[in-house]
């Protein structure tokens, strides 16, 4: 069944790519702004079987990539203190700042732990009530609402010893600043399916309307991209700028009400510096006032780095889609996956780790 299964998917790949050769009729170029779907599209060669005429850049859609090195910077202050217990996912741990990342800290004693919910973190606070407990709250709107739960839980429990260190930035912004920058060569979306799982697809309305592009929201699979890349061009080529929803067997146009209710209920939406790119108004989200008490920054009072990105690294112009990571003089010689410069080469989900993988 396996095999016949592979051999569908297969026979379906070829099918529309064969579409795609007929349909399009003149260049185009599409950006994915998630980073799984970047290490799809590499991984099974999307882009090489794609008609020349079509081009796939990539989009700022790892949240581990776009942590600015600020909130590194801060992230190692706390959990080199001697008082903490510091949990994150483990794909930041090896995310560089400016003079060291969360592994450095951990290799030199710091109890730097890593968790898969933040939910464990919670826990943790309660079974160690004589240590501070910070959890890297880092993510874009698919890992909001647990982050949010585990504020809430922790209220309920009355856990003075849990806090979070919150990175999260949001999407709809971000794709608004590509689109209004006057190097934006994008012409049609390929949006998250994750993200508009929770979110739905009703802040890409006026986006597709304002910038006259499509957008598409895909899933992660071959077929999935694909098929969101020929609903895209299809569009393109009748002049068209909708908002599709290539992914209907997970995404509602509603999103999960539940949890939008609950990130608001916890988070407020702020300006936020994304790594490489800068300050994007309302693109992120810090804890309301009635959660101060849980803000890791506001608990440590952790000052301002005040460094900035590695001057060989690039990670902005990637993330942005200006450039292609072999386009980077540093890419595969100065920045590897064991001595990264910047986060796209060390996150599971970034741009340059993708190509070092598989297109070096």
């Amino acid at each position: 069944m396996k095999y016949l299964e592979e051999f569908r998917n297969a026979e379906a790949v070829r099918a529309t790519v064969a579409q795609l050769r007929g349909l399009v009729q003149q260049p185009w170029t599409l950006m994915e702004i998630c980073g799984g779907q970047t290490h799809s599209i590499l991984r099974y060669g999307l882009d090489r079987l794609l008609p020349p005429e079509l081009t796939l850049i990539h989009g700022p859609g790892c949240p581990v990539c776009v942590t600015p090195i600020e909130i590194i910077d801060k992230a190692v202050a706390i959990a080199a203190r001697p008082d903490i217990i510091f949990c994150s996912f483990g794909d930041m741990l090896r995310v560089p700042g400016s003079d060291k990342s969360l592994l450095a800290v951990k290799s030199e004693g710091g109890d730097v732990r890593i968790v898969y919910s933040p939910l464990d973190a919670v826990a943790l606070a309660s079974r160690n009530p004589g240590r501070q407990v910070v959890f890297f709250a880092v993510g874009f709107e698919t890992t909001a609402p647990a982050n949010a739960m585990a504020v809430l839980q922790a209220a309920r429990l009355g856990l003075a010893n849990f806090s979070i260190l919150s990175a999260h930035v949001l999407v709809p912004p971000a794709i608004e600043a590509i689109l209004g920058s006057p190097k934006c060569r994008v012409q049609g979306f390929l949006a998250a399916g994750h993200v508009c799982t929770v979110m739905g697809i009703e802040e890409y309305f006026p986006l597709a309307e304002r910038f006259h592009v499509p957008i598409v929201v895909t899933g992660f699979e071959p077929l999935d991209i694909l098929w969101g890349i020929r609903e895209c061009v299809g569009q393109l080529q009748s002049q068209r700028a909708e908002v599709r929803i290539q992914y209907a067997r997970v995404v509602q146009p509603q999103g999960n009400t539940i949890a939008q209710a609950q990130m608001r209920q916890v988070f407020r939406v702020v300006d936020r510096a994304w790594r490489g790119i800068g300050i994007i108004p309302k693109s992120g989200l810090a804890l309301r006032q009635e959660f101060a008490t849980f803000d890791a920054e506001q608990r440590f009072g952790v000052p301002e780095s005040g460094h900035g990105e590695s001057p060989d690294c690039m990670a902005g112009e990637v993330l942005q889609g200006l450039k292609r990571p072999p386009e980077c003089p540093a890419f595969g010689r100065l920045c590897t996956p064991d001595h990264p410069l910047g986060a796209p080469m060390v996150s599971s989900e970034g741009a340059c780790a993708a190509y070092y993988r598989y297109r070096r």
